[in-house]
């Protein structure tokens, strides 16, 4: 089976926890209004979503660290199908905040394995484009998946959830019938949170916080943020949602491809700095339909590009515990997520959600500076 095919399922499953992951910023007003609660506190179902991955997938995949990674994924798309199920049949905000920390347990442990399967599968000189591969399922997510779900949500956002769940199933068949039985050393969650004692990786943790959570102080409240530019039109929405999918896209294919013939961090401090500027700059589009378009696809650009590369040097500084580092970094991403989606909460009495985007830009501004720090004490360190 040719190392293609065997990545695909993981990519699907990767667009199934996507689309699910992110697809709740776009339908705040609606969810708000139907549960019956402010939009702050339905942008923490967001958070919650992403604080429970965050904290889960290291515990869970050292749980089932031992099982082969099919089995591994077969059981995480179980739980969060389930998850998605009970968020769309949940009659109150308890209930489905609850539900969306279950589904967020069974997200991440999606996440680890699949990310740790496609570093096995590929050999070294393509590692960067097997896991732009696999993030590809998720930047197709962001692309095609999040505003086909806010159009469907235009009529009922219960109806996204069943579609969500409806992708895990085609993922889950795909993972039963392509996926080879992957086995990779078992290790104790002792062992998988031991890197955490290293200030190299501590840092480039952070940098990966601190890159999600520049994004998300904004992406969690884009709906409210652009309405001046949609007039609360769904469809006007889904364009601009269309146009930052398309960028994250493009975004990824590109940093797939850097992170292989250039240093990893050089693509990070590039990307941050990009993304920093469009940001700082988002209130004077945010009330343009066209002007947002525009902006939209080069902020998806800029936000994708340190993502792959990030992966590539946490495989490159220590290549036989790169699914221990993997699945940290890919809970910093979701406490990165967490940690803007509540700031952004916490500000809604201080700014609205079109004045956000400076503090986001702040935050990336603190990531690229803890990654130009980290690079520097590389340099001491080989000097």
């Amino acid at each position: 089976m040719s190392t293609q095919r065997s990545l695909l399922p993981l990519a699907t499953a990767m667009f199934a926890v996507g689309t699910d992951g992110f697809i709740i910023a776009g339908l705040l007003p609606q969810i708000a209004t139907d549960l019956d609660v402010g939009l702050a506190a339905a942008g923490q179902l967001v958070t919650a979503f992403a604080l429970a991955f965050a904290v889960s997938a290291p515990i869970l995949g050292a749980l089932t660290s031992a099982m082969t990674r099919r089995a591994a994924l077969l059981l995480a798309l179980a739980v969060f199908i389930a998850g998605n199920a009970a968020t769309a049949l949940g009659p109150d905000y308890t209930t489905v905040l609850l539900a969306r920390i279950a589904t967020a347990a069974g997200a991440g442990l999606i996440g680890a394995a699949a990310f740790s399967a496609a570093a096995a599968i590929a050999p070294p000189q393509r590692r960067g484009r097997a896991l732009a591969t696999v993030m590809g399922g998720l930047t197709l997510a962001i692309a095609f998946g999040l505003p086909a779900g806010t159009l469907i949500g235009g009529a009922d956002w219960r109806l996204t959830l069943w579609a969500v769940a409806g992708l895990g199933v085609l993922a889950a068949i795909g993972v039963a019938v392509s996926l080879p039985p992957i086995t990779l050393p078992a290790d104790p969650l002792r062992a998988r949170l031991a890197p955490l004692r290293e200030l190299t990786v501590l840092a480039m943790l952070t940098v990966t916080t601190l890159t999600l959570a520049g994004t998300h102080v904004l992406y969690t409240y884009i709906a409210p943020a652009l309405t001046g530019a949609t007039g609360g039109s769904a469809t006007a929405l889904t364009v601009v949602l269309l146009a930052w999918g398309v960028g994250n896209m493009i975004g990824n294919t590109v940093a797939g491809r850097l992170a292989d013939r250039h240093p990893p961090r050089a693509v990070v401090t590039a990307g941050l700095a990009v993304a920093a500027v469009l940001l700082a700059l988002s209130p004077l589009v945010v009330g343009n339909l066209v002007a947002a378009v525009v902006w939209a696809v080069l902020w998806g650009v800029s936000v994708s590009l340190p993502v792959v590369p990030q992966q590539s040097r946490f495989v490159e500084h220590a290549p036989s515990a790169s699914a221990v580092l993997l699945g940290l970094n890919n809970s910093a991403i979701y406490l990165g997520v967490a940690l803007g989606g509540a700031l952004g909460g916490l500000l809604q009495d201080q700014l609205t959600p079109a004045r956000l985007g400076p503090l986001a830009a702040g935050v990336s501004v603190a990531g690229l500076l803890v990654n130009l720090a980290t690079s520097r004490r590389k340099q001491v360190l080989a000097s």
